[in-house]
């Protein structure tokens, strides 16, 4: 029996080193052996039987070729869009090629559970939502003597690094509150702002662009993730602290609120250095208590945080993208 093929298109490709990449290789392993699986940044009208296309906006162009030649102008037999943060929180409200993207889709997908809310209403018929995985790591055990947080992603206004620069200045004060950032300067004014950070502030580290694993050590290592992010669409970097015993410290915005849970205690508001400062006070003293006392906040944040790592487990993700691919197919007519 000839299998299905499934192209999948990604804006970024093994170089980016970014979420869209991580998603398209995760969901390449995954579908196969029971699907052919391509990945490519743009489609030239190779037979397939499945396109999973990231990013309404920046796939548009493979999107509508794909709905053309279906001859649909809606619904496109095959078709899925699978819906970034910037989708949902920016460009479906004012670029019309990504609109024109959720109307060509058969299914729209989403990563985290507060996505479909930001859609059009009438589009929310398409939606479903798959939790992005990573496989779990062992919780390391971690020194009482100061807190170490780790923010993860590429400098860009969307992930408010600005945030985390304010919040390390208020800190100065706090020598056993340690501070990593991991990522590449996009924007070469938010790189300069990382380095006067660095260089005013002693304990907080700019590391710059690293592999995926050497992140993940990071991650795993660290005492909390910090994620000060504007706009989402489901963030690796959460998960991926979830599934290694790392509590998360998030903006309080959809994208996350999706991740953590509506009542998860470690949020912030977006923007707000200041509050983001008080969570890390607040964590490295109740983790310098190390009492399983009802309030204590670090302890709490890392119960809610083993609550939520299900969702982010690698089964229940391959289960739902096959799912998914199974209903894209052409359906066989019973034989009479």
């Amino acid at each position: 029996m000839t299998q299905a093929r499934v192209l999948i298109i990604s804006p970024a490709l093994a170089d980016a080193n970014n979420g869209n990449w991580q998603t398209a290789r995760r969901w390449s392993r995954m579908l196969r052996p029971a699907f052919q699986t391509t990945i490519v940044q743009t489609w030239h009208g190779e037979p397939f039987d499945v396109m999973l296309a990231l990013h309404a906006r920046r796939s548009a162009d493979s999107i509508a070729a794909w709905a053309r030649a279906q001859g649909a102008v809606a619904d496109a037999p095959g078709l899925a869009v699978v819906l970034t943060g910037t989708d949902l929180y920016r460009d479906i409200q004012i670029d019309t090629c990504a609109q024109a993207s959720l109307a060509y889709a058969q299914q729209l997908v989403l990563l985290q559970e507060c996505g479909p809310d930001a859609l059009p209403p009438a589009l929310r018929h398409k939606a479903r939502v798959i939790f992005q995985s990573t496989p779990a790591r062992n919780k390391v055990v971690k020194t009482g003597q100061h807190v170490r947080a780790v923010m993860v992603g590429h400098l860009r206004d969307e992930k408010s690094p600005q945030t985390l620069f304010a919040a390390a200045r208020l800190l100065h004060g706090h020598p056993d509150i340690f501070i990593d950032h991991i990522g590449e300067a996009l924007d070469a004014q938010l790189g300069a702002q990382a380095q006067a950070c660095a260089a005013q502030c002693p304990h907080y580290r700019w590391l710059g662009g690293l592999p995926h694993e050497a992140t993940r050590r990071h991650i795993q290592r660290a005492h909390l993730l910090i994620h000060a992010s504007r706009i989402e669409g489901g963030a690796h970097v959460v998960m991926e602290a979830v599934r290694s015993g790392t509590p998360v410290l998030a903006s309080h915005i959809a994208g996350n609120v999706g991740m953590l849970g509506p009542d998860y205690a470690g949020y912030f508001a977006q923007g707000d250095a200041q509050a983001l400062a008080d969570l890390l006070l607040r964590c490295r003293r109740d983790q310098a208590d190390n009492q399983p006392h009802a309030d204590n906040f670090y302890h709490q944040l890392q119960a809610q945080c083993a609550q939520r790592a299900p969702l982010f487990a690698p089964a229940a993700e391959q289960a739902a993208l096959h799912a998914l691919v199974r209903d894209l197919l052409p359906k066989t007519p019973n034989p009479k």
